[in-house]
């Protein structure tokens, strides 16, 4: 299949995406230092942000993974859903949420929500990207890769109808 490169515009290169995500993971290391956190990846559009911020943190972590959607056919039905939850035993234990991008906040909430009944010791969040402006209810991530304005992006694991997840860089959708 053939992409018309004028159907979107670069935001962020790969080059400038790999230098923050090693800085990230450098903070996230130093803040975590003399622990184990857990760190849980959010299907499907974290992964590739999680599989490089991990390359990053040199200390030693527990990895998982959960998914939860409120999308069916490309739009949103407003009902959450967990589709797959973590296995690992998080009780008295730090966890990290890495996230792809931080935008109304309901899903980390209703997340959040679901992993606080497990009883971690601490719950931050780590995302890509975050755009503030269209935060519905009040939750702040703890790590950032990219503020962003309103737009719709995809690359870097983020997509549009299941498409352009393996972009290794950022771009805005120009209609």
């Amino acid at each position: 299949m053939e992409r018309a490169k004028d159907n979107y515009k670069i935001l962020l290169t790969e080059k400038q995406i790999q230098k923050r995500v090693k800085r990230l993971g450098k903070i996230i290391s130093d803040d975590y230092r003399g622990k184990e956190p857990v760190i849980i990846c959010m299907l499907k559009g974290a992964v590739y942000f999680f599989a490089d911020l991990i390359k990053h943190i040199d200390i030693p972590v527990m990895i998982d993974f959960a998914r939860l959607s409120s999308y069916r056919n490309g739009t949103t039905s407003g009902k959450m859903e967990l589709i797959a939850d973590i296995t690992a035993e998080i009780e008295n234990r730090d966890v990290l949420i890495v996230e792809d991008i931080v935008d109304s906040g309901k899903t980390l909430s209703y997340f959040i929500d679901l992993l606080k009944e497990k009883k971690p010791a601490s719950i931050k969040i780590c995302t890509f990207l975050d755009k503030k402006e269209r935060r519905e209810v009040d939750i702040t991530a703890d790590y950032i890769g990219f503020d962003i304005p309103c737009g719709f992006v995809i690359g870097y694991g983020l997509d549009y109808a299941e498409r352009y997840r393996e972009f290794p860089f950022l771009a805005e959708i120009i209609q």
